[in-house]
């Protein structure tokens, strides 16, 4: 009979929530983050190799494309650390706006730019518009775009703005999410690989003997 073999999950310590101010400068609050994670997670993440390419849309150059793959020694231990924290970052950090909260947020910031040509109902359907191409971003993300914009411009945005805004303002969350990610998957891909246990194999050799 074969024994069950724990989980990797079952053997991990129990962890505090990740703490996190989205009103601390973006690299202190990157730093805190990171610095939460377990240890061995966070000497994983350090390593790795990072290769960058030029980015081009329609509009010519954007900037600066990253893509990290984590080095060979994950395990899966480690893959179990990698999915428990990117489920509080995704689920939490990273979680998008409520409708209300969004719809409320872009109507606060277009009435500050008011449109003279654009009727009360138009105004409604624009601001859905927006809530539905910011939908994705976080509310601390959307606060923190509208702020920047009405403390420095002084004409009414664009959708393409204020996401850019957004963008940059949960960039290192982002990233930090993606590469727990990459962590999670090579995790699993190298459980996969991993050769089925001694007593297994004797076991099921055993069966297929004849009687």
């Amino acid at each position: 009979m074969s024994i069950p073999q724990p989980s990797p999950l079952h053997t991990l310590p129990a962890a505090s929530p990740l703490p996190f101010d989205p009103a601390m400068a973006p690299a202190q609050r990157s730093r805190m983050l990171t610095e939460a994670l377990p240890e061995p997670l966070r000497a994983l993440l350090a390593g790795g190799r990072v290769e960058r390419r030029s980015r081009f849309t329609d509009d010519g150059f954007t900037g600066i494309a990253e893509e990290w793959t984590p080095p060979d020694t994950v395990t899966p231990r480690h893959a179990a650390m990698a999915r428990r924290a990117l489920a509080e970052i995704d689920g939490d950090i990273l979680a998008p706006a409520p409708a209300n909260h969004l719809l409320g947020r872009v109507l606060a910031l277009l009435s500050h730019y008011p449109a003279k040509a654009t009727t009360p109902d138009v105004e409604r359907l624009l601001a859905m518009d927006w809530a539905d191409d910011l939908g994705e971003f976080p509310a601390w993300a959307i606060d923190h775009a509208a702020r920047v914009w009405r403390r420095s411009r002084k004409w009414r945005p664009s959708i393409a703005e204020i996401r850019d805004l957004c963008e940059e303002a949960c960039a290192a969350e982002r990233a930090l999410a993606d590469r727990l990610r990459a962590v999670a998957q090579a995790g699993e891909a190298a459980s996969s690989d991993r050769p089925a246990p001694v007593h297994r194999l004797v076991t099921g050799a055993v069966r297929r003997m004849p009687r």
